[in-house]
């Protein structure tokens, strides 16, 4: 179930509901007989341990000042009873009777458990404190999260010092444990089986690199985690192949003007350019607005000039929380502003630009094509929007689906949202960043538009239904579905061949636009408003 009434990420009730969409996501996979087993029982165990151990940190204790303390005795009792079937699960062999019948009383349980906390504990508590006291005590649950053991501890006291002092032991002889296990290298994985075989490398690899999933970590740990770009160099290693980045003419970094100081803007050149006047690609790299640089998307522009034989143009914008929204918004709408002016110098061509980005690069790109529009100035002759963030709601099936799907899934989502929009939550409707609501006539007009998604990526419904709502306004729209991948894929290549596959599509959307290729898309028979669905 879903909770009835709105909530902002980073509220303590938008965080657990999340956590409940995970899990219920996890024990369908268990159900269908689907993933790896153990792998499948090893999240649930730890993202249920802890949980619970921030609830009762947390949630039970507000709910006792709230003069419900009947209610947080009775979530306490019923902790204690799945704590002890995780542990039953930690230490029995996958298929055997004793570890399917656990399975199947915490499933049971957790469920009946999750209904009664959404119908009344967290309305209840809302209803109470308000809805600036639930973003605080928000904040303390994912402090509790990364201060409690990774294991289940029904022998634990309940409350008091001695409480704590006994967490301290446990979470470091729990992390002893999964070390020793291999646990620890599971828990950022996508463990569905849902994949395909270079997929499922990839972020077993990444599971193995980094510290935690990225929701549980403090922003300055996450920014020093492994990405999926470090994950692709580990496996070209492990097969004795080269990590070179792929050859092109050059790339620099170049200082421009920007709203809030200069900005870095990284500039790439085909090999053996000897025209003056070629297309140009700007490109906006992801990472939630809070995460990754240029460095990290790399691979995307390299693939993108040798593709195009364009030169590619990569903001590098600021980031939240130390920048909150607008701040990259209005960085990449002046570097767009400051590209057309300056591509003859480039060596560009300024009737030929078009814009592109991956997930929240896409959200800014297809943002700035809007704003161009509003304002009555030139529009790229082309844009393209791989994983795109097209709205700040939790939209559709796929935020369900995919919930449990790496190295995006819900939580961290909201995590990210958290960050992006601290002290400006009002912002998450400003129609540059939630794009879905705008009307027809604000949509008509805009540049051909292709559209790349994954099966595996909670934003895959809102790619979809923004080429939907382009192809509506009369804009000429495309969207492609790329299947067993996950977001963040697209740079990939050099280890994922649906990846290369996808930056030729783009390759060929662009050249199209730009003139240099025939007037017929390969995509242009596809269904409309239905995507082509590529493995």
């Amino acid at each position: 179930m879903t909770l009835p009434y709105a909530t902002l990420p980073g509220d303590l009730d938008h965080l657990i509901a999340d956590e409940h969409v995970v899990a219920s996501r996890l024990f369908e996979h268990l159900e269908a007989g689907r993933g790896d087993r153990r792998t499948l029982v090893d999240q649930v165990s730890y993202g249920r341990a802890l949980h619970a151990h921030a609830e009762e940190e947390v949630l039970y204790p507000a709910l006792a000042e709230i003069g419900v303390a009947a209610d947080a005795e009775e979530g306490r009792d019923e902790h204690q009873a799945l704590k002890r079937l995780l542990v039953l699960l930690d230490h029995a062999d996958p298929g055997s009777r004793k570890f399917e019948r656990a399975l199947h009383k915490l499933i049971g349980g957790i469920r009946h458990h999750v209904e009664k906390e959404e119908r009344e504990f967290l309305p209840a508590l809302r209803r109470a404190v308000g809805a600036e006291e639930m973003g605080r005590l928000g904040e303390r649950y994912l402090a509790a999260k990364r201060s409690v053991p990774a294991r289940s501890h029904p022998t634990v006291l309940p409350t008091g010092r001695r409480r704590r002092l006994m967490y301290v032991m446990a979470g470091f002889m729990d992390k002893m444990r999964d070390r020793a296990s291999g646990r620890s290298n599971v828990l950022s994985t996508d463990a569905s089986c849902l994949l395909d075989t270079q997929a499922q490398r990839i972020l077993d690899t990444w599971s193995r690199l980094v510290l935690a999933p990225y929701e549980l970590l403090t922003l300055e740990q996450a920014r020093q985690q492994p990405s999926l770009v470090d994950a692709a160099m580990e496996i070209l290693q492990q097969d004795g192949r080269p990590t070179d980045p792929e050859v092109i003419g050059s790339a620099a970094d170049v200082t421009v003007p920007g709203p809030g100081g200069d900005l870095v803007v990284r500039v790439y050149k085909p090999l053996g350019q000897t025209l003056d006047s070629v297309p140009v690609v700007m490109w906006v790299h992801g990472g939630g607005w809070i995460l990754f640089t240029n460095d990290d998307y790399d691979a995307s522009c390299r693939a993108l000039v040798n593709r195009t034989g364009a030169i590619v143009v990569s903001p590098e914008y600021r980031k939240a929380p130390e920048h909150v929204f607008p701040a990259a918004h209005e960085d990449v709408l002046a570097t767009y502003r400051w590209l057309r002016t300056n591509a003859i110098g480039l060596g560009g061509d300024p009737s030929r630009i078009a814009i592109g980005g991956e997930g929240v690069g896409a959200n800014m790109a297809a943002a700035t094509c809007g704003q161009l529009k509003q304002a009555g100035e030139p529009l790229p002759v082309a844009q393209v929007l791989v994983c795109p963030l097209t709205t700040t709601a939790q939209y559709g099936a796929s935020m369900r689906d995919a919930a449990d799907a790496r190295p995006l899934n819900r939580p961290l989502l909201s995590w990210m949202m958290m960050h992006a929009f601290r002290g400006v939550t009002d912002s998450l409707k400003d129609p540059r960043v939630d794009l879905l609501p705008l009307s027809a006539q604000g949509l008509a007009g805009l540049p051909p538009t292709l559209i790349v998604t994954t099966d595996r990526d909670v934003l895959q419904s809102q790619g979809d239904e923004w080429c939907a709502r382009l192809e509506a306004a009369g804009v000429r729209a495309t969207s492609v579905r790329y299947g067993g991948v996950m977001h963040d894929f697209f740079g990939l290549a050099a280890v994922l061949d649906k990846a290369a596959h996808a930056q030729e599509e783009v390759a060929v959307h662009l050249r199209q636009a730009f003139g240099e290729a025939p007037a017929a898309h390969p995509l242009d028979d596809a269904p409309k408003r239905a995507p082509k669905v590529i493995g």
